[in-house]
């Protein structure tokens, strides 16, 4: 006989979820479509111009891919312009914002957060999973929180083996 006991998986054991958003991550080319090649004399954009180059362009280029319109030129850029290029990138791309890089990675997780179903986390204590190789950002962990808390027993950050706890519901009143 061994004097060896099992090792126990006191995480497992104790019912916690770990939510990686790394694994949950949208997968996906992500491009930006600078409007600055566009511009007349890198200071405005004449619509007749942006009216020739979108009935040219080869759109199906964005096809499966998350894009965002954005001008890396301190220009005058109507909004509808942003609208006018988004309507021809809508039937290729998966996805379509406004702004830089960071701005797009915000945008894909703020949407990602809101279609989210929350009924396997009702009455659970879940941890967020701190550390990730892809560029999450911090905007997805709030909102994710935001989106939880109505839902569960607990909301904790980090590893199920270090966790900083965030939140504990209330217990029900006692009758």
């Amino acid at each position: 006989m061994s004097d060896e006991s099992p090792i126990i998986n006191k995480v497992a054991l104790a019912g916690i979820i770990t939510l990686d958003l790394e694994e949950l991550y949208p997968k996906g080319e992500r491009v930006i479509f600078d409007l600055k090649p566009l511009l007349w004399q890198e200071i405005a954009l004449k619509e007749a111009d942006l009216r020739e180059f979108v009935k040219a362009h080869d759109w199906s280029q964005y096809t499966g891919k998350y894009v965002s319109v954005h001008c890396s030129a301190d220009a005058i850029i109507p909004t509808w312009a942003y609208m006018l290029v988004m309507t021809h990138l809508q039937p290729y791309a998966v996805f379509v914002t406004q702004g830089d890089m960071q701005q797009l990675e915000h945008a894909v997780f703020t949407r990602f957060v809101a279609g989210l179903d929350t009924t396997p986390y009702h009455g659970a204590r879940v941890v967020v999973k701190g550390c990730s190789d892809l560029p999450v950002p911090l905007n997805a962990y709030v909102e994710i929180g935001a989106k939880l808390l109505p839902h569960v027993k607990s909301l904790m950050f980090g590893e199920a083996c270090s966790t900083v706890p965030l939140y504990k519901a209330p217990k029900a009143a006692k009758e």
